[in-house]
This record gives structure tokens, sequence and C-alpha cells, in this order.
């Protein structure tokens, strides 16, 4: 028997790395979420994720400090899991720890809608801190397609929703915060019906199947879970055909910006941005690039549901 095949045996043979092994198909999370859903020491944790990431049942991903693991979705180390999945049903610990993850990704989404709660009255002074003099609401109407509805995704206070008045016979924004909506919805107030303001979160959106013609996600990406998750569901809300812009910053390490602006991911490469929207059904159109303040640089992209 190759050595390499028993070791696929001895990863699994033990509770606690089951138990990751179970949790990683479902979703991907950081050393410190997995040690609350499991109520497991760190150290415990960490040396147990080394084990099944050696064996390349797990993957990792490092965004600045913080590293997240989820199940690897090629290679042996993969289907070996996939093979024995489906034991994972049969015990009632793989269901409680789901539950727990569940748990732990709804507070996180609590924290953040709360922390732009709290922030919503100063937000566009502090996006000023990030984007400076870059007029974003320009190049983002500089590559506009032609629709009749438009859905600004996170639309924030409406900002990007002003510039866009004329541009579509019916604009929708989606925003999670309550406090940003209100404060879009006293923005409008004179406006009719032609801005309709929704809350809901990007991975779930309040849209019907095809309801929209384009869809902007603006400097919002960067604060999503799973943005993989979101670029599925936008491409169910727009019609065939249907464009996408995408703006948001690329890859840089300035950790300080999770705790001053509620970042979750710290930019994003090309190829971050290429696959998410080939697994989900879009094709890359274009993609440019832009200086924006204390270093960083932002990119806008185009792209199409095929």
């Amino acid at each position: 028997m190759p050595m390499e095949t028993v070791n696929y045996f001895k990863a699994l043979a033990d509770e606690t790395r089951l138990r990751l092994a179970n949790l990683s198909l479902h979703y991907e999370l950081n050393v410190n979420e997995i040690v609350d859903v499991m109520n497991m020491g760190q150290s415990r944790i960490s040396r147990h994720l080394k084990i099944l990431t050696d064996n390349k049942m797990l993957t990792c991903r490092r965004d600045g400090m913080w590293t997240f693991y989820s199940a690897a979705e090629e290679g042996d180390g993969c289907r070996f899991v996939g093979a024995v999945k489906y034991l994972f049903e049969k015990e009632s610990v793989f269901k409680s720890d789901l539950a727990g993850a569940k748990r732990v990704r709804e507070e996180r989404s609590k924290a953040m809608i709360n922390f732009f709660d709290s922030i919503a009255g100063a937000w566009e002074k502090l996006k000023r801190e990030i984007i400076g003099d870059v007029d974003i609401n320009n190049l983002i109407l500089q590559n506009l397609s032609a629709a009749n509805t438009i859905v600004d995704l996170g639309c924030g206070t409406g900002d990007l929703l002003d510039a866009l008045k004329g541009k579509a016979e019916r604009l929708i924004g989606v925003e999670k915060s309550p406090k940003m909506l209100e404060e879009a919805r006293r923005r409008f107030a004179g406006d009719g019906d032609n801005i309709d303001l929704r809350v809901g979160e990007l991975e779930h959106l309040p849209l019907r199947e095809e309801e929209a013609g384009l869809a902007v996600i603006n400097m919002v990406l960067h604060h999503l879970p799973d943005p993989a998750k979101a670029f599925a569901d936008i491409h169910r809300v727009l019609e065939k055909g249907g464009g996408i812009i995408i703006v948001d910053l690329l890859t840089h390490n300035i950790e300080r910006m999770r705790e001053r602006y509620g970042d979750r991911w710290l930019g994003f490469s090309k190829e971050d941005i290429e696959k998410w929207l080939e697994d989900s059904g879009f094709s890359l159109k274009k993609i440019e690039y832009f200086d924006l303040k204390k270093g960083l640089k932002g990119f806008i992209a185009q792209s199409v549901k095929k």
C-alpha cells in the first residue's frame, strides 16, 4: 500500500480532524472562528488543521494577518474526503458543529451591521480617507452599459444612486445596514418611486430572478465574508447578457483597515475576481486600475452574464 494512501487514512483517524473536515466542506473559517465553534484551544486546533492541510484535504488562504481554511477543491485529498463525507450526516456532533458555524457567521453579520449603523452619518467622510479626490462615480458612469433597471449592491447612503439618476428607468439600492438605508431614504425623499431601496444581504439578494439588467458593486466586495456566494446570487438576479461593474481594492497589507472600515478582505487580485466571475457564469470583459490614498490601488472591472 503506498505510504500516501496510509497518510490519508491517518489524517482522518481522529474525531477533531473529522469535525474539521466536515466544517470545511460548508464554510471558510479562520482559526478564531473554528475555536469558537469547537470550543477547543487554538494550539490544538492549529495542530489538527496543519495535518489536514499537509495532506491537501484543506486549503488555507492568507489575508494579511488572518488565515482562512476551507475544503480542498481538487486533488486526491479532496476526493478522499468526498468519498467519506456521507458518513458525516450520521453523527449528531457534525450537525452541532454546522449549527455552531452558522451561529458564528450570523454573529459576524450582526457585528458588521452594527458597525455600519454606527458610522452611517460619517460614511461619506470615511470613504474620502481612502479614495481621496478620485471620482469613482464618474468612472462607473463611463463604464455604464444600457439597462432598464440598475441595482446598486451595498448602496450605503445612496451616493452612487444619486449619480445614476436618469441613467435607467428604474434604480434599486440594496443595503444591509438599516441606518445607512435611513440616510439614503432621507436623501431620496422627494424622488417618487424611481428609486427602490431594499434592506438585504448581497449573498441573499431581495430581488427576483432576472429582475435587473445591470448590477454595480462599488467598494463593497471586501466587506463580504463570501464573495463567491454573492456573485452566484448576482448572476441569479441579472437578465441574460446583463452586466456587472465591480469597483474595489487590489490586494494590500494595511491590517488596520479591518478595524477602522470594517474590511473583511485586504483587497483582491485580478485572479480572485476572474475565478469568482467565471465560476458564477460571468465573463470578464475589461479591468482597469487607478491610484488611491494610503498607497492603495483600486480596480474597475466589467463583466457580462453568459
